[in-house]
């Protein structure tokens, strides 16, 4: 098992990141929100939500296999039912690392899905958020972790 701060610090230092479950209305939605901060600190992020072809103004693909040159890494930002099927994209394309989004809630872990990927030598965060850790983070984000891990919504090994 990992500790947490060595598995973000991983998954944060790929740079071409997958964000699944992108919304075409963001306004507040998690999957948004860490795709256009990862865009903005200047990861290559890729946008995935099989209904729409543009997000936050840039294209999006419909699936982890539709873009070009693969990812090193995956945000899964869906319902959780859709987590499993994701994490089978993910063990076929050799992606390595995979990040389950949650701060409240359920979130977007699968148990399942979770234990499939480590099954098959994926490093899975199953739970948190990438925009908690260095460098993706901002005050907000940082207090959220706090809460977060004395809430076990954070894990503290993966």
């Amino acid at each position: 098992m990992l500790p947490i701060d060595e598995a973000a610090a991983a998954f944060l230092a790929t740079r071409r990141i997958a964000v699944t479950g992108v919304s075409r209305t963001p306004k507040s939605h998690g999957g948004n929100i860490v795709y256009t901060r990862l865009r903005d600190r200047g990861f290559e992020v890729f946008a995935v939500n099989p209904n729409a072809n543009e997000v936050e103004g840039d294209v999006c693909y419909h699936d982890l296999q539709a873009i070009p040159g693969g990812v090193d890494a995956v945000v899964i930002a869906t319902a959780p039912e859709a987590a499993d099927a994701t994490m089978r994209d993910c063990i076929e394309l050799g992606i390595e690392h995979v990040w389950m989004h949650r701060a409240f809630g359920a979130g977007s872990v699968s148990t399942t899905a979770a234990a499939e990927g480590r099954r098959h030598g994926i490093t899975v965060i199953d739970g948190g958020c990438p925009l908690m850790f260095e460098p993706a983070s901002d005050g907000g984000h940082k207090f959220l972790r706090l809460v977060c891990t004395a809430t076990r919504k954070v894990p503290r090994t993966v």
